[in-house]
């Protein structure tokens, strides 16, 4: 675990330290493109940040190779340096695009040529559980087609939610970080040797994600662009494609008779990864409802439009910050609801939970304008926008000094303030706090 802790800090202390000059770079280059339509962003952002993220990878990648266990994985796969290889494809794509918007069917097949590029490798798929039935082995066309759509589904998804500061990597980080969980548990608890590269790139995903986040909150000083987007939902993906169709049910040990029993109670522990549905739970459903809506009003179902579901967070009422945090929590209940699920399917406590969890999560839905309010005593340690309704504590501490002199007392003995002393004793903290809470 050390190892990994490792990897992950390095990968996340050079994407970091990375972001700021990559910054300065994009806007030297002028990769700023100007405001669009469906945008939700007020002034022009530097794009490129996935420069910053893929040195990251690279660097994490470099460690993990030098390091005593880890370097076992470089030594017994080929799978790291097939990741490397599809990265760096789809990355250079990306910063194409980021510089000079090319064409969605020039990027699908860029995406599906990444994709081969790791299959060459020994990157794919080669047999799926099957309830009822046990293992399903593929033929070398069905595993490459179904490692490929894999990989466009996911990259594409995740390209699809980078809509709002900071979403795309936060959500991406609570996936790799329930994977990580998952295919640890796989490797150290099994013994299991296939699911070490999982492992690994999810140790790497995380620290990406973590690296690039401080940069891209709101308001973003740089968006990690299309070369971002891409580069990490190849990453997860092919995470999900090391451990789904390679590691084999009979090495689990969980054999209750037969092979075809054996897959049928391992069905709670493969859903999270046959198809990455669940860690990605949300931009899939995004990408499959953008895709359905732009079909259904005779668009291309590449056509960018304000639909996605962030937007529509928005729409309802709910701030940027608040929106971003709903599609955090949502993700985070689905992921990590499935993990807990796939390591006990028997407990009823589960299940309960994630009820109650999600009835919390459809109440913050149904109240777009409720914001927290902090205690007196925890104000001043707390954003404005998180203090009670009102001048905030500094504002309030200096208009009595100022309206001393000038105020009478009223009727109920309370000092009453003008306009003018109001004025003078806010000047711009007050100006500022109404400015945050709009």
């Amino acid at each position: 675990m050390r190892e990994y802790l490792l990897t992950l800090c390095i990968t996340a202390a050079v994407t970091y330290l990375l972001t700021g000059p990559v910054r300065k770079f994009a806007i030297v280059a002028g990769a700023m493109p100007e405001i669009r339509a469906r945008d939700v962003h007020r002034e022009p952002t530097p794009r490129l940040g996935g420069i910053a993220m893929f040195f990251g990878l690279c660097a994490g990648l470099l460690v993990a190779d030098h390091l005593t266990n880890l370097s076992e994985v470089f030594e017994k796969s080929n799978e790291p340096r097939a990741l490397l290889s599809g990265a760096a494809l789809i990355w250079l794509i990306g910063v194409l695009d980021d510089k000079f918007e090319i064409d969605a069917l020039i990027k699908l097949g860029g995406q599906m040529i990444a994709a081969g590029v790791m299959v060459v490798q020994g990157l794919t798929i080669l047999w799926i559980p099957v309830p009822g039935v046990g293992n399903v082995a593929l033929t070398q066309w069905q595993g490459t087609l179904l490692t490929v759509a894999l990989v466009v589904i996911t990259i594409n998804a995740v390209n699809f939610v980078d809509g709002l500061d900071g979403l795309a990597a936060g959500m991406v980080c609570i996936a790799a970080a329930a994977f990580f969980m998952y295919a640890y548990r796989i490797w150290y608890s099994y013994g299991i040797e296939a699911a070490a590269p999982a492992s690994l790139f999810a140790a790497i995903l995380m620290g990406m994600c973590l690296g690039f986040l401080p940069h891209n909150m709101h308001p973003a000083r740089i968006f990690m662009g299309d070369s971002g987007s891409m580069l990490i939902g190849l990453v997860l993906a092919a995470g999900a494609i090391s451990v789904t169709g390679q590691v084999d049910p009979d090495a689990m040990r969980l054999f209750s008779g037969s092979e075809r029993n054996t897959v049928h109670q391992m069905v709670p522990v493969y859903i999270p990864l046959l198809m990455p549905l669940t860690i990605i739970a949300i931009p899939a459903a995004d990408l499959i409802l953008a895709i359905v809506r732009r079909t259904w009003r005779g668009q291309s179902p590449f056509a960018a439009d304000r639909g996605h579901l962030h937007h529509r967070l928005l729409e309802v009422g709910h701030s940027h910050s608040r929106a971003v945090l709903i599609m955090y929590f949502f993700s985070a209940l689905i992921a990590f609801g499935a993990l807990a699920y796939s390591v006990n399917a028997a407990s009823m406590w589960i299940v309960l939970s994630v009820v109650f969890l999600s009835t919390i999560g459809l109440v913050l839905l149904l109240l777009p304008r409720f914001t927290p309010r902090a205690p007196r005593w925890a104000e001043r340690f707390v954003p404005p926008r998180y203090r009670r309704r009102g001048a905030p504590a500094a504002v309030q501490q200096a208009a009595p000094a100022q309206a001393s002199g000038a105020a009478g007392r009223t009727a109920h003995g309370s000092t009453a303030l003008s306009e003018r002393a109001k004025s003078a004793a806010s000047g711009d903290r007050f100006r500022e706090y109404e400015k945050e809470r709009a």
